[in-house]
């Protein structure tokens, strides 16, 4: 199946710093990419793949699961990991719950972690129907361009797979018994006004992560998909400063490649 226009993924060889970033459920890399290339503008190498299943239709999506994206994003890190001295990894939405397994799972190959509007959990009274309800329904509405600004739109699906929607509440399950073991720097943005990903989410992450560096912003003028919304910049902004706190050569890197 052809990607859907924007959905592609993202790649810029830098410097010795590398960020993987990680988009979210039945989204793609287009709600990244500015993030992305404002990463790739100021010298270092980033990665930001497509998830199996993801920017093409959602008969695609529900042939995958939680293993084939958590894969994917495994890979990346893997050769991201052997290109640069120090990686970062973000991630929004679900792309924030495979960066906290990430985090888990390889410990110090990860510099430091940086999440916006990460999820945790389905919520609601559907989410104790899924077990049953992907035998008999195959999709529910969709959940992309929860976005405030006029305008923005996020390219990804209109519908939900609803055994890929099964697998994603497994995985989040899996992710919640692994926060004890991030350690990592952490900065955690988030939404108070977000229609997709509650605050309690956020709330519960940085209850059961260890890391003890640890940073929390609101981003008060946004809904969920911030990274194409009001605050966008500030999240570009903020989170090249986490960088270049822990990885001080980040700068001086940035300026040989002429910015």
């Amino acid at each position: 199946m052809p990607v859907l226009p924007g959905a592609e993924p993202y790649r810029h060889e830098g410097g010795e710093v590398g960020v993987l970033l990680c988009h979210g459920f039945t989204g793609s890399p287009q709600s990244l990419r500015p993030w992305a290339e404002y990463l790739a503008e100021r010298g270092l190498t980033v990665s930001l793949p497509l998830l199996p299943g993801h920017g093409t239709r959602w008969e695609d999506m529900a042939l995958t699961g939680w293993q084939d994206w958590y894969a994917e994003v495994d890979r990346e890190l893997r050769a991201l990991t052997a290109r640069c001295a120090r990686v970062f990894v973000f991630g929004l939405s679900m792309g924030g719950a495979l960066s906290l397994r990430l985090a888990a799972r390889h410990g110090d190959a990860i510099a430091g972690l940086v999440v916006v509007n990460p999820a945790n959990k389905v919520h609601g009274l559907s989410a104790y129907a899924l077990p049953v309800a992907r035998h008999l329904v195959r999709t529910t509405k969709g959940i992309a361009s929860d976005i405030a600004k006029p305008g923005g739109e996020e390219v990804g699906y209109d519908r939900v797979p609803l055994h890929a929607a099964h697998s994603l509440r497994q995985f989040f399950r899996v992710v919640d018994g692994e926060l004890p073991q991030v350690t990592q720097p952490l900065l955690l943005l988030h939404s108070p006004q977000d229609h997709v990903v509650p605050p309690a989410d956020s709330a519960r992450i940085l209850s059961r992560v260890s890391s003890t560096d640890v940073t929390e912003i609101l981003l008060e003028q946004s809904y969920h998909v911030a990274t194409l919304d009001h605050d966008a910049d500030r999240i570009f902004e903020e989170s090249y400063a986490f960088i270049g706190r822990l990885a001080p050569s980040v700068g001086k890197e940035g300026t040989a490649a002429g910015g």
